[in-house]
């Protein structure tokens, strides 16, 4: 490995991988150092259950990266280096604990004609949130896709302003901010259009009660149906290979097993890194640092500036997450088999569910009946799986970082709260106990399970803390001009030539690349 680099980037997650090929492309000599000895951050395939299983361990579907501003001039090329991306006909449903189930596609006019089906009059209510959304677009997409302290975002909002006035603008505000809840309650009649909705709410790391649901709930269906869910052809990991492929074809490297431990300042500046074994590799202009602001201001900078190393310590983290594996002998078939071919269902109790799963997770209980999200990424990427069989992908995003106890009164977790296998297991038989009642040949196709526990999460990947997937609460404290923390100014450090990207960092964790690609343009 090279000493001297213009760029050194720290992880290699979705907005690490960004932020290098833009800037190889652009002519920069840029290494990318990954402490795990497999790049791609939360992007990784593996044969976790049985071989020739290939399953997406952690993230596993691109609709917004393929809707970002830089997927016009890296999706061609990363399809020059074999990405392919496969879409579902069908991007979501829901299915109730009833068995009542819906399908959404990528219709308008048919999703509007299924609303109305469910119940008179929310077919319109669909129409109108996304016609909402398409006279926002403007406002919406620029505020989320330039830095919030910018020259761009202060004559975004100037023209608003002149646009709306004074009380349009407060208006336009309010109406931004309703929460989930009170969009559903007062606009949909149905609550399976509800059940269909406030799922989805989970997948930005808030529930349907918290500000500003509403609007992100809305931008989701406006996205599925825009763009449904894509795939990579083969698993995930696919596209951690053309990227790395397409960087090093530009001069650039990607190295794994490289524990950066210290970044290296002089004058003010960051010149370079220092990892685990000793290695010092210099940086010409700038350093890059994926990583959660706690172990920016807690753990690579020996010296932080007190001000931002206090509010880092301050910073919050979200709930936790769990994965469920499964490798089935034959492909899941649905009590109802409009679901076969869905990408992504949510198994839910509804709207009330939704919340009361919420809070309890959030209090530190165990949920009674947490959401399900079941991904079915083989029925359209039979790659994934040896001949007529079939894989579930399982993912549970209302669960407490540490445990208090058990809202259904059944688990008793260890002592001091801390995720262990035999809880991970005993709350993985909840959940498994449902998906039988939905999933016809459940027990005569299941083979094997595996399960990633909050605690596994984050062994895997540190940015993980306590197996929150969004590496930070998404609250609106947290979220644009406070994110990461209060008074920091976009992706810059109080460092000079010292960058902040990641999940932590605006505009937030997805799997977007948008962070990684600010500060590119910056550099």
């Amino acid at each position: 490995m090279n000493a001297q680099w213009d760029v050194v980037i720290i992880g290699s997650g979705i907005n690490s991988l960004v932020c290098a090929a833009e800037l190889a492309l652009k002519g920069r000599r840029v290494l990318v150092l990954e402490r795990e000895e497999v790049a791609g951050g939360c992007m990784r395939t593996a044969e976790a259950t049985l071989p020739g299983f290939r399953h997406d361990l952690f993230a596993m579907s691109l609709p917004l990266f393929v809707t970002a501003a830089h997927y016009p001039l890296l999706g061609p090329k990363l399809a020059e280096q074999g990405l392919r991306l496969l879409t579902a006909p069908q991007p979501t449903a829901v299915v109730l604990g009833d068995g009542r189930s819906v399908v959404f596609g990528q219709s308008r006019e048919a999703n509007a004609a299924l609303f109305d089906s469910l119940h008179p009059g929310d077919g319109a209510a669909y129409v109108r949130a996304m016609r909402e959304i398409e006279a926002n677009a403007p406002l919406i997409f620029g505020l989320l896709r330039q830095e919030p302290r910018s020259r761009g975002t202060l004559g975004l909002l100037g023209r608003t302003l002149l646009r709306e006035r004074i009380d349009g603008l407060a208006g336009l505000t309010g109406d931004f901010l309703r929460p989930m809840r009170a969009w559903l309650e007062q606009d949909f009649g149905s609550d399976l259009a509800r059940a269909l909705i406030a799922p989805w709410i989970l997948h930005t790391g808030l529930g349907p009660d918290a500000p500003l649901s509403a609007l992100m709930g809305k931008l989701i269906l406006f996205t599925l149906e825009a763009v449904g869910i894509p795939f990579v052809e083969g698993g995930i990991a696919q596209l951690v290979a053309a990227f790395t492929a397409l960087i090093e074809a530009q001069g650039g490297q990607v190295a794994t097993g490289a524990d950066v431990t210290r970044i290296l300042v002089e004058r003010g500046a960051a010149t370079g890194i220092e990892t685990a074994d000793g290695r010092r590799i210099m940086a010409r202009r700038g350093v890059v640092a994926n990583v959660t602001p706690t172990q920016l201001y807690g753990r690579l900078l020996s010296d932080p500036p007190p001000a931002q190393a206090e509010r880092a310590r301050r910073y919050v983290y979200g709930r936790a997450d769990m994965q469920i594996h499964l490798a089935l002998s034959e492909p899941p078939r649905w009590r109802d088999s409009a679901l076969d071919g869905v990408a992504l269902i949510h198994v839910t109790p509804g709207l009330n569910g939704v919340s009361r799963a919420v809070n309890e997770a959030e209090r530190g209980l165990l949920p009674v009946e947490g959401t399900i999200v079941v991904g079915q990424p083989a029925s359209t990427d039979p790659s994934r799986v040896p001949p007529g069989q079939g894989l579930l992908w399982v993912q549970l995003q209302e669960l407490p970082r540490q445990v208090r106890g058990d809202a259904a009164g059944l688990i008793v977790p260890p002592a001091g709260g801390r995720w262990s296998p035999a809880l991970a297991e005993a709350y993985a038989a909840r959940i498994l106990d449902r998906l039988r009642g939905c999933i016809a040949n459940f027990d005569g196709a299941l083979l094997k399970t595996t399960i990633l526990s909050p605690a596994d999460l984050e062994a895997m990947n540190m940015n993980l803390v306590g197996g929150d997937p969004y590496s930070g609460a998404c609250s609106i404290d947290q979220f644009h001009l406070f994110r990461p923390i209060a008074g920091g100014r976009n992706h810059d450090t109080p460092v000079r030539r010292l960058f902040h990207i990641g999940a932590s960092t605006h505009p937030g964790p997805g799997l977007a690349g948008m962070s990684g690609h600010m500060v590119a343009a910056r550099l």
